[in-house]
């Protein structure tokens, strides 16, 4: 029974590979919302506040 159960868990390279997988995009897609605050001109703000339905 037991043997069955560690079988079935992932290696510790598997559960590493997983949380990169999310963490990596997570981190690209941060990193680029803060340049788009920081750099972006000051007509596309404007623009974006115009096109949000808020």
């Amino acid at each position: 029974m037991w043997s069955m159960i560690t079988e079935r868990i992932p290696s510790l390279l598997g559960v590493f590979c997983t949380v990169l997988a999310y963490l990596i995009p997570l981190s690209i897609y941060k990193v680029n919302q803060k340049l788009h605050e920081d750099a972006d001109p000051p007509w596309k703000k404007e623009e974006e506040k115009q096109s949000s339905p808020n």
